[in-house]
């Protein structure tokens, strides 16, 4: 099978086996346009894996799902919405096709494969241009409403990303976005998280007081 992660910076995909065993992965940058041009994209990706031997394909999103139909409503950090993204490539590809909100996958895989195995409740919570959060709640994956990127962390405090308009929501303060905008706040534009983890790692005080204060949120 495929499967595929489709995130606010890379779609990241693979071909697992029934095992969960992954026996490769491409990577490439999510394109910055339209949704005409992200949805071509992840189209071209899992053309570039598909033959014979694929079986289902699996699609990781970062957005609101809705149930009965599995479309997705709209996305934060991607300019998706209003779209049945699951018929879109069942219909190209003619294979069996499951999405999911990509947290919510990463609770299951952990769950299943992973740190949480043996665990009957559990929280999953995933880093990259957002935070993401997914719930094992008594034995059972959790697959209603649960942002916990937007849970209110700090009142008042900066606003948040993409297409979310609230305030201090734990997205806006400890993901790859906060850290990009810390880093320019620190050293003017074109830095960004990388640069800051580096000096913090080079024991610049500045980098080290921002991710110990992110660290605490």
């Amino acid at each position: 099978m495929i499967g595929v992660d489709l995130g606010g910076t890379k779609i990241l995909a693979g071909i697992l086996d029934g095992r969960g065993n992954v026996r490769r992965v491409l990577e490439r940058e999510t394109p910055a346009g339209g949704e005409r041009e992200l949805v071509a994209a992840l189209e071209s990706t899992i053309a570039e894996l598909v033959d014979d031997g694929i079986a289902a394909i699996g699609l990781g999103v970062p957005s609101h799902l809705e149930r009965g139909s599995g479309r997705v409503l709209q996305a934060t950090n991607l300019p998706l919405a209003g779209l049945d993204l699951r018929a879109r490539v069942h219909e190209r590809f003619e294979r069996p096709v499951g999405i999911e909100n990509d947290a919510t996958a990463a609770a299951l895989a952990e769950w299943k494969l992973g740190a949480g195995r043996g665990a009957s409740t559990l929280v999953v919570l995933t880093l990259g241009t957002g935070v993401g959060g997914g719930l094992v709640l008594d034995g059972e994956l959790y697959r209603g409403w649960a942002e916990l990127g937007h849970v209110v962390v700090e009142v008042g405090g900066p606003p948040c990303q993409g297409a979310c308009h609230g305030r201090g929501h734990l997205e806006a303060l400890v993901s790859g976005s906060a850290a990009d905008r810390a880093a320019r706040e620190l050293w003017g534009e074109g830095a960004d998280g990388r640069l800051l983890l580096r000096r913090a790692r080079e024991g610049n005080p500045d980098a080290v007081a921002c991710l110990e204060r992110m660290g605490r949120i």
